[in-house]
């Protein structure tokens, strides 16, 4: 019996070395590891007002975080505390937005900024929409349009932590079902695909568009015309563009973050004004 009791009090011990009890009563505690943390610097960017660089390891666009503590689509974060002030950023990553590739790709003006007010067609489920929110701030807002309904309902949950963004869940093909709700707007971003998106940005350009205003438009060559050549296929929306008095002002190419995409920017300039 007695070596019984002594295999069931060696038992008892029996573990690691950090889980044993010395005889002076303290506990052995393990060593803490420590990540190294490398310091970020975030600082505005030199073109497009609302939009900040984060400075680290790897250069990346960010935007200042509208709604703290909350992220979109599992984005990265970074927290930046300055004069005792926390702020945080949210990365914005040009592989999963059109807009971010148009900047990175060297687009000079993307037409909007804090307190602007951008009508957004083909919103989806809001990833790039809450960039827009983030950039334009609680003084500007984001009229952002999509048709899916599935699409829809996230934008709807995203617009009820943004109070900046008003989703209409209509067809951009139609202005006039949603024209009650949209006022003048500074510029339009459009990520239709939609083989006749140059005449729907067109059409909302002279609902909602003011004189002088930006229009910002990304256009996917194989769903207009999957038969011509990428190129031939953005001379021809460039041209129609012109026939609705919006003067092209820049082209840039998204390649690599996507095949076979451009982006093209310009102004609107009506000629009955």
């Amino acid at each position: 019996m007695a070596n019984v009791t002594q295999r069931h009090k060696f038992s008892k011990h029996r573990g690691n070395e950090s889980d044993r009890k010395p005889r002076d009563g303290k506990f052995i505690r393990k060593p803490k590891k420590f990540v190294k943390q490398t310091k970020v610097l975030v600082e505005k960017h030199m073109r497009f007002p609302g939009v900040y660089v984060s400075r680290g390891k790897e250069d990346s666009l960010c935007t200042l975080n509208m709604v703290p503590g909350m992220s979109v689509y599992n984005e990265k974060r970074i927290t930046v505390e300055t004069n005792d002030e926390k702020k945080e950023y949210r990365i914005w990553n040009p592989y999963r937005s059109k807009l971010a590739a148009g900047m990175v790709s060297g687009c000079e003006n993307v037409y909007m900024g804090p307190g602007s007010k951008v009508l957004y067609l083909g919103a989806a489920s809001g990833t790039t929409v809450s960039h827009v929110s983030d950039l334009v701030g609680t003084s500007g807002v984001v009229y952002a349009v999509e048709f899916s309904q599935r699409s829809g309902r996230d934008l709807v949950n995203l617009a009820k932590k943004r109070p900046n963004i008003i989703p209409i869940i209509d067809d951009a093909r139609y202005p006039q079902n949603y024209r009650m709700l949209v006022p003048i707007v500074d510029c339009i971003f459009s990520d239709v695909a939609q083989p006749d998106q140059a005449r729907i940005v067109g059409l909302n350009a002279k609902y909602f568009l003011k004189s002088q205003g930006g229009v910002v438009m990304s256009i996917k060559a194989n769903c207009i015309d999957s038969t011509k050549k990428a190129e031939s296929v953005f001379a021809d929306e460039v041209n129609k563009l012109r026939k609705d008095d919006i003067k092209p002002k820049e082209q840039v190419s998204l390649e690599p973050f996507e095949k076979d995409h451009a982006m093209v920017l310009g102004v609107y300039r009506p000629k009955d004004i």
